[in-house]
């Protein structure tokens, strides 16, 4: 389920009444200096966006000002993605980080794709590259390439299918179940290893050494067997379980949450492990005392605010350093000079669709 948080600011009629509807939205999690400013920004967006027929996509993971401001839609990566197949806007504005504006691209290659911030990367993204892959398919030549959404659309383009961290336990399945004994999985560790967990199958981390690994080096006969790539979530990685057992202590009772790009021992100790859309609709569906999110601090703090009647504890402070270069400013920038166009190889833009086309039929 998407969450509808727009509608009430989208449809004023004047920076004063977008302000008194951020001050009813957001007192208490916006410190309200700064709202004057970010409520003139907000409607010049609107008018902006209407005048140019376009769509502003916002991820989880953005600042509480713009998230529950500006977006026409909200959600994680699949949501987005679906939604992305769907638009008949004429510009796709992705607050997000660059990986996402791409799959938009991607998805709607006639379209114009903007994406605020040149900075906004990933650390996973940017963990590997196509040559990584092709040296990983050599050594392992029967299992099928699973790429996490969080990767850029060159080593997309080298891959069988995209996953979510919503559904990756669901991709990796539909490939044992089609006879495949391993697959590979990348880039991310910790979510391949977890839905390995998840699955009941073996994990098996990549050699660093491709070019002298032998073939299907580490693979056991008749063994479901996930094969992971060592790069982390520069954020998600972070987490330990000693927060956990913090959080416990000092929340106590409380529903913790956790990212599946969390590592497995934090996974273990947490109450439930999901994408951020598990996340919300877990927290709009079950009554708990508290709720704590082991995930980009943002989220939280859009939690809160989308469910005021709900107990959502602000206890990480982990920021990542590309979605907080995605600002008001810088997308407004971005719509009045039509700018940071997302721009793709053709060859490149045909090869990645069909892997998140995959995705998209499996589920």
């Amino acid at each position: 389920m998407t969450v509808a948080v727009t509608a009430r600011i989208q449809d004023a009629e004047s920076v004063e009444e977008t302000l008194a509807r951020m001050k009813e939205r957001l007192g208490g999690i916006v410190p309200e200096a700064e709202l004057p400013r970010k409520a003139e920004l907000v409607f010049q967006i609107h008018q902006l966006k209407r005048e140019r027929n376009a769509c502003i996509l916002g991820h989880n993971y953005m600042e509480p000002a713009l998230f529950h401001s500006i977006p026409d839609y909200v959600g994680d990566s699949l949501q987005l993605s679906r939604i992305c197949t769907r638009t008949n806007a004429d510009i796709i504005l992705f607050c997000g980080v660059l990986f996402m504006a791409e799959t938009a691209k991607v998805l709607n290659s006639d379209k114009t794709v903007l994406i605020p911030s040149e900075n906004a990367g990933c650390s996973l993204a940017e963990g590997i590259t196509p040559d990584d892959i092709r040296r990983l398919k050599r050594v392992y030549p029967d299992a099928p390439v699973i790429t996490y959404v969080n990767t850029y659309a060159d080593a997309k383009a080298e891959s069988d299918c995209c996953c979510t961290s919503g559904n990756a336990g669901p991709v990796v399945q539909y490939y044992f179940d089609q006879g495949h004994e391993a697959v590979i999985f990348l880039p991310d560790e910790f979510l391949a290893h977890n839905t390995a967990n998840q699955l009941g199958a073996d994990f098996l981390l990549a050699p660093a050494d491709l070019d002298s690994a032998t073939e299907n080096l580490g693979l056991e006969p008749n063994k479901k067997t996930v094969i992971g790539w060592n790069i982390h979530c520069e954020v998600h990685g972070l987490f330990t379980p000693d927060h956990v057992r913090q959080a416990r202590s000092r929340f106590d009772p409380v529903v913790i949450l956790a990212h599946p790009e969390c590592p497995p021992d934090v996974i273990e100790l947490s109450d439930v492990a999901g994408s951020t859309k598990k996340m919300v609709d877990y927290i709009e569906a079950v009554d708990a005392p508290r709720y704590l999110l082991f995930t980009e601090s943002a989220m939280a703090d859009n939690m809160a605010v989308a469910y005021p009647h709900r107990d959502v504890v602000r206890y990480c402070d982990l920021r990542c350093q590309h979605m907080n270069t995605v600002t008001l400013e810088n997308t407004l920038e971005a719509l009045q000079k039509v700018q940071h166009k997302v721009e793709l190889d053709p060859d490149v833009l045909a090869r990645a669709r069909a892997p998140i086309e995959k995705m998209l039929d499996i589920l």
